[in-house]
């Protein structure tokens, strides 16, 4: 059949706004990482000289990077003065490291998918997994700082008060676990919030333990809060009164042993709580900006890490509530429940 001329139009102009998207990613690591959007929000109206003075860069490169950004609508750009500046949007969402909007240390992750890509596509051909501790590590990074968003947005303020009866024990003073806790960003958050509790983190990946423990003593919580190398099937402790699995449980080869794992190590009244990426149980309640996203991660990171595992359940960072549900019951729960959610999480709780 003859393709439609319009339809082919527009499929093409897609094509060319996503890889203008695909191409501008590269330039936010760079601006990132050079501090440029920082320097640019802290005093703008600029001129590219002056940023790159400011900077200790080079302004042929900065003139460049600044037009770039503002074709793609991330900056703005002023021709009466030939300056570039930032709004306060466009600031909270690439310059502030502590806005609830913040979004720049994503784009980490985004560059492992390409430097991994290769690793990736052996595994289409051969089946085989591909470990979380085999990709770059800018995606280690990257995950914490991107999750980290989210954490600092909605970890102490919403998804802890939405469990039965956790905060107040926080409060009093609980044993916790944060299994798969990579660079440590979410056991140190509920370490500051909560200084009558006792935090450790478990990890299997050595070097982001090493990172987890730094970034406890730079918070100044590391009397409370310890990090130690172990998986989600062997972690050391009993009696916790909260185990806690942020956007792991699906990277897990086998989450049917991890959960009855945390179900041996909680106390009798204990909680498990499980973050993971908000999905619909069904792949059409997916497909959408987000799903595409997540599907893209799970392509090239969840699936991988899972089918390098024993077990290799590969449940996908598109598992949705229903699959998570099985896994948990399994496990050895008896109550489940969605506590709350945002656009990007799913908030389930789980008691024995």
């Amino acid at each position: 059949m003859a393709p439609d001329q319009a339809k082919l139009s527009e499929f093409v102009g897609k094509m060319l706004n996503d890889m203008g998207a695909v191409a501008t990613g590269a330039m936010v690591v760079i601006g990132d990482k050079l501090g440029l959007y920082k320097a640019l929000a802290a005093g703008g109206p600029i001129t590219s000289a002056e940023l790159a003075a400011r900077t200790g860069t080079a302004e042929r490169y900065i003139r460049e990077w600044l037009a770039g950004q503002a074709a793609a609508g991330y900056i703005q750009y002023q021709p009466a003065t030939g300056t570039y500046a930032m709004s306060a949007e466009q600031a909270m969402v690439l310059a502030d490291e502590a806005s609830p909007a913040f979004m720049a240390g994503g784009f980490d992750v985004f560059a492992s998918m390409f430097k991994d890509e290769p690793k990736i596509s052996d595994a289409f051909r051969s089946g085989r997994g591909v470990g979380w501790h085999e990709h770059s590590p800018c995606l280690f990074r990257g995950t914490e700082r991107f999750f980290r968003t989210g954490y600092s947005a909605h970890l102490v303020q919403e998804w802890l008060p939405s469990l039965a009866g956790v905060k107040e024990k926080l409060e009093r003073g609980a044993k916790v676990a944060d299994v798969g806790c990579g660079h440590g960003a979410s056991s140190i958050l509920m370490a500051q919030a909560f200084p009558n509790s006792s935090f450790t983190g478990f990890d299997y990946h050595g070097p982001s333990v090493e990172r987890a423990r730094a970034g406890a003593r730079e918070a100044g919580v590391e009397q409370r809060c310890r990090f130690e190398v172990a998986d989600s099937k062997s972690y050391p402790g009993s009696d916790y009164d909260l185990v806690a699995f942020f956007d792991c449980l699906h990277d897990m080869g086998d989450p049917v042993g991890a959960a009855k794992h945390v179900r041996q190590s909680l106390g009798a009244d204990g909680t498990w709580l499980i973050v993971e990426p908000y999905a619909c149980d069904a792949i059409e309640g997916n497909l959408n900006p987000v799903g595409r996203i997540y599907y893209a991660a799970s392509t090239m990171i969840c699936v991988p890490a899972s089918l390098s595992q024993e077990g290799a359940m590969a449940l996908g960072a598109q598992a949705g509530e229903a699959r998570l549900r099985h896994v948990v019951l399994a496990g050895g729960f008896t109550r489940f429940r969605r506590a709350t959610e945002t656009p990007f999480n799913l908030v389930l709780e789980a008691r024995p």
